[in-house]
């Protein structure tokens, strides 16, 4: 999936010289907590974030002082080294930069133009629609070895009895690196024949370790 297909093309934005009270005001209007800062030609030139307006807002219990701080413009505390993503970046791929630079959103830009952002429920929501898990359904967990075809094998069963899967993600196995664990999301409420299936094809269900479901 690349991040054309998940992030907000209507992005509220900002000027330079717009002040920090405007800006304030209107991500308390939109309940937003990232404006990206644009120029005349539409190009990304900062961020402000929710934090940075508290940071330069007076105390609320000194709500009448310093309150020209709130006139200066948005320029004097927006963040101008932004990080961007492009619309044809993979999900993982800005996932990844999310993880590692801590950030909560992520401007998408083209050709230096502003055309779109994502945000961390972008991705909470992106995560929960490819796992299947807002879909009623049940989770089979298989501990199996890191050797090619295993997945085959797995799925060959779990078309024997007519299961729709809904997602496979693959992690490896922190006790043995040999190993990996499949996590399968199937389109069933009851997996338990299914289960005894696959551990009478030898293979090693983790999850759900159902009772009387055995070798």
């Amino acid at each position: 999936m690349i991040v054309e297909e998940i992030m907000k093309t209507k992005v509220y934005t900002v000027t330079p010289t717009v002040s920090i009270a405007d800006t304030m005001r209107l991500m308390e209007e939109k309940k937003i907590r990232h404006i990206p800062v644009i120029n005349g030609e539409q190009e990304l030139v900062g961020i402000v974030t929710l934090t940075d307006i508290r940071e330069a807002a007076p105390s609320i219990f000194r709500a009448n002082e310093h309150v020209e701080d709130l006139q200066r413009p948005v320029d004097s505390i927006m963040k101008k080294n932004v990080i961007t993503g492009h619309p044809l970046d993979f999900v993982e791929e800005i996932a990844a930069v999310f993880y590692e630079h801590k950030i909560g959103c992520l401007p998408i830009t083209n050709d230096q133009k502003l055309v779109g952002i994502v945000t961390e429920t972008d991705l909470l929501r992106t995560l929960v629609e490819l796992t299947g898990a807002h879909q009623p359904g049940s989770q089979i967990e298989i501990r199996v070895p890191n050797l090619a075809g295993k997945l085959s094998d797995i799925t060959s069963i779990i078309k024997g009895r007519k299961a729709n899967i809904l997602s496979v993600l693959v992690y490896p196995d922190k006790k043995n690196d040999q190993y990996k664990i499949l996590v399968i999301r199937l389109q069933t409420m009851n997996p338990t024949a299914l289960i005894e299936d696959l551990k009478q094809s030898g293979h090693d269900v983790l999850w759900p370790n159902l009772p009387g479901v055995s070798l």
